[in-house]
């Protein structure tokens, strides 16, 4: 496949909700927009990344894991407009599902990390660590969450989490052979 074009054919934030939440839907992932707050530390980081990194996250607006982890990239990419994010609904792009399968199934949130020049540099996703941890502590709940009475401390872990893979990969781009030829530096 080629990630560069399918990049192409995303979504912005804003325009996947408008596309595809209900109102209800829509409703929780406005609530956890709200919630998630970047410390002035994040911040700094994500205002320091100097290489464009696109984003491709497989989503669905109906799924409890994508309203709690989605809108945290979305107050990423308000802090460095250099990480560009795309939205693609799970069930209208199968041939993105066929490519992102998490343990043989099209699981969502996937997020499929890009250079630049559209080169495959992470895949992450369905849930963090912190996310499974909790899971685990609790075998008998819910096999997906409804994305309603998130822990406010779990949130915090999730977009720390999420950070941390977002710097994980903006390294990997700045300290690119390649690309450090490319842009002279």
């Amino acid at each position: 496949m080629d990630f560069g074009v399918k990049f192409d054919q995303g979504l912005g934030y804003q325009p996947f909700l408008d596309r595809y939440a209900s109102a209800d839907e829509r409703t929780r992932w406005d609530a956890l927009f709200g919630r998630i707050r970047l410390s002035d530390p994040q911040a700094a980081l994500l205002g320091a990344f100097t290489r464009e990194m696109k984003v491709l996250v497989f989503a669905g607006t109906w799924c409890g894991d994508c309203v709690n982890q989605c809108p945290i990239f979305e107050h990423f990419s308000a802090v460095n407009a250099a990480v560009r994010i795309r939205y693609f609904d799970r069930d209208d792009h199968p041939d993105l599902a066929e490519q992102l399968l998490t343990c043989g199934a099209p699981r969502v949130p996937g997020v499929l990390f890009l250079s630049e020049d559209n080169h495959v540099c992470s895949r992450y996703g369905d849930r963090t660590l912190a996310k499974y941890r909790e899971m685990a502590a609790e075998l008998d709940g819910a096999a997906c969450p409804t994305g309603i009475g998130v822990d406010d401390a779990l949130v915090a872990d999730v977009v720390q989490e999420w950070l941390n893979e977002f710097e994980r990969v903006q390294l990997m781009l700045r300290t690119s052979g390649r690309l450090r030829e490319l842009h002279g530096d």
